[in-house]
């Protein structure tokens, strides 16, 4: 029996965690968003691919002013998307599961990564879809404001501050470790 908080929150974290990371949870709550937003959304992935490399290449200039406008040339937003989904996690992920696995496990990565395009094409759309100018005329947006914005009900502002909270502790404390543990 607990006698103290930090044991009771201790406890209370472990079964969370067990929950959230045990055998199959996570892959069969990706792995069916993914499927869902895949047939949802009309198979985006195979069926827009090639307009998408148009959007990309299509114009592409290393220049932001060559548009005619000021702003991000086509390389700088390719190299930032890139950047974003890109990093340390990938790299080390995949020579580990290609050493743990096998290469099975690459083919098993490629389907995670096909039906993930879907997901990660609806959250663009979302982000663009519910982006905000600010007093400055600065564009904001992301996943907190489409959680507060798109979702109805008194849920929603608690689920996109805890988004926030939760992004913050991630991106402060989690991904600095995995970065320096891995080189």
């Amino acid at each position: 029996m607990p006698t103290n908080f930090a044991e009771i929150l201790n406890n209370c974290v472990e079964s969370i965690n067990s929950f959230l990371w045990g055998p199959y949870f996570l892959i069969a709550l990706l792995c069916g968003t993914g499927l869902f937003f895949t047939i949802r959304l009309g198979f985006v992935q195979i069926f827009k691919f090639k307009m998408g490399l148009g959007k990309l290449f299509g114009n592409f200039s290393l220049h932001g002013e060559a548009a005619g406008k000021a702003g991000m040339s086509s390389f700088q937003a390719v190299a930032t998307a890139i950047a974003a989904q890109v990093g340390t996690g990938n790299l080390v992920g995949a020579t580990t599961a290609l050493i743990m696995g096998g290469p099975g496990a690459i083919f098993w990565m490629w389907c995670a990564a096909f039906l993930g395009m879907a997901t990660n094409f609806a959250e663009i759309c979302l982000a663009q879809i519910y982006r905000t100018k600010d007093d400055s005329g600065h564009t904001i947006g992301g996943p907190a404001f489409y959680i507060s914005r798109g979702l109805k009900g008194k849920w929603a502002k608690f689920l996109a501050g805890f988004f926030a909270i939760a992004i913050i502790i991630a991106l402060g404390f989690i991904g600095n470790m995995v970065q320096a543990n891995s080189i």
